[in-house]
């Protein structure tokens, strides 16, 4: 059987692949059988690999909602669009939870011209400068041009000494952050100027998909049980992550809807975040 990409090629339906990416939501191998027993029904030749994913995503939503939500993180983090904004403050999160005091949406002067800084963070005596690179398309390449501009604004910023977090200090290391896959070349070029990259699934065991999973660091557009105007007002408030929903739960208390619906809520925050349900006290 074959399926068809969103670039428009077809390709032989995989259905390992399939079952591995099932089995990464967290789903059992009995929930896995049972849902592509489900799917096998369905399914036909040309089939789209959204139509897929929409099946796919149903049919674990049926099983258990924090399935469906850990299983959709890579549309998540395209739902943080349609600007790079909301990814860039989802992205220093992602370091202030390795201890990073952070920053975003700077203007810093360099020795030649003036920069847009996505993220500082700072952690002892190192300083980061974070370019984002946010894609809203499913299979969107960052080629090796941005790490090359990159490197150029590193470069221009890196021997200038900064006030940030009450100290003067100068950038260490440069990192290229984005929701998308990586060119080959792209790779090779950052490896070689010791450009640090992070990616979808780059580095392997490291990239966002790993850290996510192992932090725990869902975005809030994961969640199946609020709507997207839902997901826009906590956004808005600065709430980027699940784990916000858990840590303040009164939170849910800005959106208009009732006691038993935010419970269920909670819950899928908590499934999602810790793999088992807890009720908010």
């Amino acid at each position: 059987m074959k399926v068809r990409k969103y670039s428009g090629e077809l390709v032989d339906f995989d259905l390992q692949r399939l079952k591995g990416s099932l089995t990464k939501s967290g789903a059992s191998n009995e929930t896995v059988e049972l849902v592509w027993e489900k799917m096998n029904k369905t399914i036909f030749d040309g089939m789209s690999t959204k139509q897929l994913y929409r099946l796919a995503f149903q049919l674990l939503k049926q099983q258990r909602n924090s399935l469906a939500a850990r299983y959709s993180l890579k549309k998540a983090l395209r739902d943080l669009g349609p600007t790079g904004y909301l990814f860039e403050k989802w992205v220093a999160r992602l370091f202030e939870h390795t201890n990073h005091h952070t920053l975003t949406s700077l203007i810093l002067e360099g020795n030649a011209v003036s920069h847009e800084v996505d993220v500082i963070a700072q952690k002892d005596n190192d300083l980061l400068l974070i370019e984002c690179k946010f894609r809203n398309t499913v299979d969107a390449k960052v080629s090796v041009t941005n790490p090359m501009y990159f490197l150029s604004r590193f470069v221009d910023l890196s021997d200038k000494e900064f006030n940030f977090f009450d100290r003067p200090i100068k950038f260490t290391q440069a990192w290229l952050v984005t929701n998308a896959y990586l060119t080959k070349d792209a790779i090779e070029f950052a490896n070689y100027y010791k450009l640090n990259l992070l990616s979808w699934d780059y580095p392997n065991g490291l990239s966002i998909k790993n850290r996510v999973d192992s932090a725990g660091l869902y975005p809030l557009t994961c969640l199946t049980s609020i709507n997207t105007q839902e997901k826009d007002k906590l956004l808005s408030l600065n709430y980027m992550l699940v784990k916000d929903i858990l840590d303040e739960p009164r939170i849910l208390e800005h959106l208009n809807t009732t006691t038993y619906r935010r419970k269920k809520i909670y819950q899928e925050a908590n499934e999602l975040v810790y793999g088992f349900p807890v009720n908010p006290e």
